[in-house]
């Protein structure tokens, strides 16, 4: 897909991430590559600058957005935190999630107000930000509530996506004990979440005419009620009701022949019913160049699909791979959104 130079794109707002992980490392790694490229989507990190002087890299402290793209292909655009950062390699600390939180919070505003094309958040340590007082599973319900009441907000909430070069994967369910997952998943969910997903690979994506798949809960996807009444109870109606909205959608079908790279071709995503019925096969696939995406927001919000990383955290071996499909990806939406929206 073609893009935009890069003087043409707002830049998108980076995220600190877990100051004791490895968010700093890719960040740099990841301007590193992306300076050089002409029509490469510029970026800002919203960081404590002092955390980049180990690095042998130019830094600009930069006090708005507009100021990214044109110090981005020279120096690596920092935007100050009002918190500082204690960096701690390898060990998270609680004292620390005030600067973690301002920052995301920060990208929000900056993104919703035009100022940035996206959020990109490195990845965070949840442990740590609960233990500090926070009260939501991770990013994707924070930033649900932080963007709840902006014009364009879901009214089912935040959907996850990961999204690799060859899949688009969705979890229904996502962070629910394997064991709760047939009582968890309802019909009246599987709707929502289909329906989200497909006006999103509309807006943000540019499919016209988007083709969804919906894979069963149980092995053969029930075979006829031999393994379970989940697919033919509670999927089945959902897969109807999508229809009659005029949505494309194919199921339930066994999730084992549901990822194989003739299957892949015939479909724009795939609904599972459970987190690692989503998140294995398209990790297994292409894991570097996977984005996790989140879909039902107001803005644009892209993250790698790895997490902190802390047992690599200073050693330099950390790939950036992800935080770049992120960057890009995150560009690439919202240009489609742009695009979608005008007259």
């Amino acid at each position: 897909m073609a893009t935009q130079s890069s003087s043409q794109i707002q830049p998108s707002a980076l995220t600190v991430g877990e100051p004791a992980g490895i968010g700093a490392e890719i960040t740099v790694k990841a301007w590193q590559a992306l300076r050089s490229q002409q029509d490469a989507p510029p970026f800002f990190v919203i960081d404590d600058p002092a955390r980049y002087g180990q690095f042998d890299v130019p830094i600009a402290s930069i006090n708005h957005p507009a100021n990214a793209a044109r110090a981005f292909s020279e120096a690596l655009p920092i935007f100050p935190l009002t918190n500082s950062v204690t960096p701690t390699t390898g060990q998270p600390l609680a004292a620390n999630a005030p600067a973690v939180l301002e920052a995301i919070e920060k990208a929000v505003k900056l993104t919703a107000a035009g100022l940035a094309s996206a959020v990109v958040t490195n990845p965070i340590e949840k442990k740590v930000l609960v233990d500090a007082g926070f009260s939501f599973p991770g990013h994707t319900d924070y930033l649900g509530a932080l963007t709840q009441n902006l014009p364009g907000a879901s009214p089912f909430g935040p959907v996850m996506m990961l999204a690799g070069p060859s899949l688009r994967t969705v979890p229904v369910t996502v962070h629910t004990a394997l064991a709760k997952v047939p009582t968890a998943l309802t019909t009246q969910d599987i709707v929502a979440v289909g329906a989200c997903v497909d006006r999103a690979l509309r807006v943000d994506f540019g499919i016209e005419a988007p083709r969804l798949v919906v894979a069963g809960l149980n092995p053969h996807a029930g075979e006829g009620g031999l393994f379970g009444h989940e697919d033919s109870d509670i999927i089945a109606p959902a897969i109807a009701k999508l229809r009659r909205q005029n949505i494309k959608c194919e199921g339930p079908l066994p999730a084992d022949t549901l990822f194989h790279s003739e299957r892949r071709a015939q479909y724009d995503a795939a609904l599972c019913m459970y987190h690692d019925q989503a998140l294995i096969p398209v990790k297994t696939i292409d894991f570097h160049h996977t984005v996790n995406v989140t879909l039902g927001l107001p803005i644009i919000r892209t993250s790698p699909d790895h997490g902190t990383a802390l047992d690599i955290a200073g050693k330099g071996i950390a790939n950036p791979a992800s935080l770049i499909s992120a960057l890009t990806m995150a560009a690439q939406l919202a240009t489609h959104r742009r695009h979608h929206r005008a007259p």
